[in-house]
């Protein structure tokens, strides 16, 4: 008797799946930011270097080596009242090859409580051919708390001759300020990476990206400065009281990493953390 054909998703062999997450909590003690809640699970780790700021800063880490098809991160982190975080991972997040049919998960969870402050730095996402990738970013606000949040993009290493011929990214940003969503943003990422890449409404031959997030009471104040700084594939705006956003395009993650650095620490008004200069 004849076999029944057997699908190319059918003959993927299981594999194992990295699953992480952290949740932490920081609040103000004196002069400082402290942690009060604090718990990490599987491949997701958080280390706390050394500061002589005010700010706590985390440093998140994949102890997975990267994300491919069917791992799962969660982080879900919140800034009490009146006290300052930041965040940033370890070195640049790598999403690898996927079997068909799995898409690799990170959503992250961001609270800042009255007067509270959060800069969500991670570094550079890179994309590897193949990859299957959904990134989601919800962050709740007060009238008064303030977010600066940096996502950069690298789209194949170009100085290894990486061609990206299929990806799948996705990446979400809800913010949300008492309630009310006050920036939302979504990128779409499939197909051929080389032709997605060399797309004049695309990226028009560019290999990273990266978005740019202040909302503040002050964001609007640093609309003159920030272009005065942007390199000139870039853009700022206002988009509405008291929400700046900004992004920027360049040839690989070099140049962008090279164009972020003086532009996060302006409107940060202060250095970014020591991983992203090591």
């Amino acid at each position: 008797m004849a076999q029944p054909a057997v699908s190319e998703h059918q003959r993927v062999t299981p594999q194992p799946r990295a699953i992480g997450r952290v949740d932490l909590t920081a609040r103000p003690r004196a002069d400082r930011t402290v942690l009060q809640r604090f718990r990490q699970q599987g491949s997701a780790k958080a280390l706390f270097p050394k500061t002589s700021g005010h700010d706590l800063q985390a440093v998140l880490l994949n102890t997975a080596g990267g994300v491919t098809g069917g791992d799962e991160f969660a982080y879900r982190i919140e800034a009490e009242a009146g006290g300052c975080l930041s965040l940033a991972t370890q070195t640049a997040e790598r999403a690898y090859r996927a079997q068909p049919g799995q898409t690799g998960q990170i959503l992250t969870h961001l609270t800042a409580q009255q007067t509270a402050r959060i800069d969500w730095l991670p570094q550079e996402t890179i994309l590897f051919d193949g990859c299957s990738l959904s990134r989601k970013l919800d962050v709740e606000l007060s009238d008064q708390s303030t977010l600066l949040a940096v996502e950069p993009l690298v789209l194949g290493r170009k100085a290894m001759g990486e061609r990206l011929n299929h990806i799948f990214f996705s990446d979400t940003w809800r913010i949300r300020q008492n309630g009310r969503l006050v920036f939302a943003d979504s990128l779409r990422l499939k197909g051929p990476g080389v032709e997605l890449i060399n797309r004049p409404a695309v990226l028009a031959g560019a290999g990273a990206m990266a978005t740019i997030l202040l909302v503040a009471e002050t964001a609007d104040r640093h609309l003159s400065a920030l272009r005065y700084v942007l390199p000139d594939h870039a853009g700022a705006s206002i988009v509405r009281p008291g929400v700046l956003v900004a992004r920027i395009v360049a040839m690989d993650g070099f140049a962008l990493r090279t164009a972020l650095i003086p532009i996060v620490e302006l409107l940060r008004g202060a250095p970014l953390p020591t991983v992203w200069k090591m």
